[in-house]
């Protein structure tokens, strides 16, 4: 197929380089600006440089160039998206195959990324698929063994794509529940932040256990109250994602969680990362759901709380500690 990738961070990057290697035509569209420069000049990719892109693969910041592609893959930062798609809506068809790789919400309108892409191109959901799961760029690189969601409202969609991006290293199964993979694959971001903080503060593993748990139970209460099937969080876009961010090396939003548990402030960890922690930005869409929805969500809040209210982080786990008790279940 001819695939173009929009975004070439590190996933966007990795997919591409992917997708290359199993034998599409593959192109990437990068916005102009230091990055785009370095990989024209070096085909290599800036924060991974072990990865080298093939002088066959285009890479250019003219939207055009997915024009004729049969698949576009989007890769853009959530906050990036509605800008990207507005521009997509020049060379867009109502054909298109379009794949979601981005997670998050927008933070205005509290929209998953398909139903921003889906609005913008008022485009039919049946050609939408979101691909979440707990998959570091860093290890699909490798080729390690790894297995994702495609999730659609259309099961043909949603088999196409399983079937275009799977490989013997990379296991896709498929989903029809669009908003519980999309929303599995963005909260645990959050919840991975406060493991993070957990780290930074020095606690151990009886901590982080208690805290993917009980985080797991309340990004299943938040998707319950907006109609997304619960089974959908003890799959790979819920408990393997919310596993994966919360214990990896690799994960950028529970690092920034850590180096804010040490005491270090949220402005000065943001411009050192030099990357995107969607994490952060997902922490004030989560608390516009809680009102909206009018649930209980404490270690999000309590994340909340530390990010943006400057509430210390040894504090709101002493918080979290004290809440009233009650029944597992709840």
């Amino acid at each position: 197929m001819k695939i173009t990738v929009f975004g070439c961070g590190t996933w966007g990057g990795v997919m591409a380089n992917y997708l290359y290697l199993k034998g599409h035509d593959v192109s990437i569209w990068q916005r102009k600006g230091s990055t785009l420069n370095h990989l024209v000049k070096t085909r290599q990719h800036p924060k991974l440089t072990d990865l080298h892109f093939q002088d066959s693969i285009d890479i250019q910041s003219n939207i055009s160039v997915g024009s004729s592609s049969d698949l576009w893959a989007l890769a853009v930062p959530s906050s990036a998206m509605r800008t990207l798609v507005r521009q997509l809506k020049e060379i867009y068809n109502p054909n298109q195959l379009i794949v979601n790789l981005t997670k998050g919400l927008e933070e205005e309108s509290l929209m998953t990324m398909s139903e921003v892409i889906s609005e913008e191109l008022n485009a039919d959901p049946n050609h939408i698929v979101s691909l979440y799961g707990p998959s570091h760029a860093e290890e699909v690189f490798l080729q390690l063994p790894t297995t994702l969601v495609c999730a659609s409202k259309s099961i043909e969609t949603a088999t196409t794509v399983r079937n275009i991006f799977s490989s013997s290293t990379l296991r896709i199964y498929s989903n029809s529940d669009v908003l519980g993979v999309e929303l599995g694959g963005s909260l645990k971001n959050v919840i991975a932040i406060a493991a993070g903080i957990c780290d930074g503060i020095g606690f151990g593993d009886n901590t982080k256990a208690a805290l993917m748990v009980r985080g797991s139970k309340e990004i299943a209460r938040l998707g319950k109250a907006m109609h997304a099937s619960e089974l959908t969080f003890h799959g790979l876009s819920g408990i393997g994602d919310l596993i994966v961010t919360c214990i990896s090396k690799y994960s950028r939003n529970r690092f920034v969680g850590e180096e804010i548990g040490k005491g270090k402030s949220l402005k000065n960890v943001l411009k050192n990362l030099g990357m995107i922690a969607e994490g952060v930005t997902t922490a004030k869409s989560v608390m516009s759901i809680q009102n909206k929805y009018k649930i209980e969500l404490p270690i999000c809040s309590a994340v909340f709380d530390v990010l943006f209210e400057n509430k210390n982080p040894k504090t709101a786990v002493t918080d979290l500690m004290n809440r009233s008790l009650r029944h597992e279940e709840i």
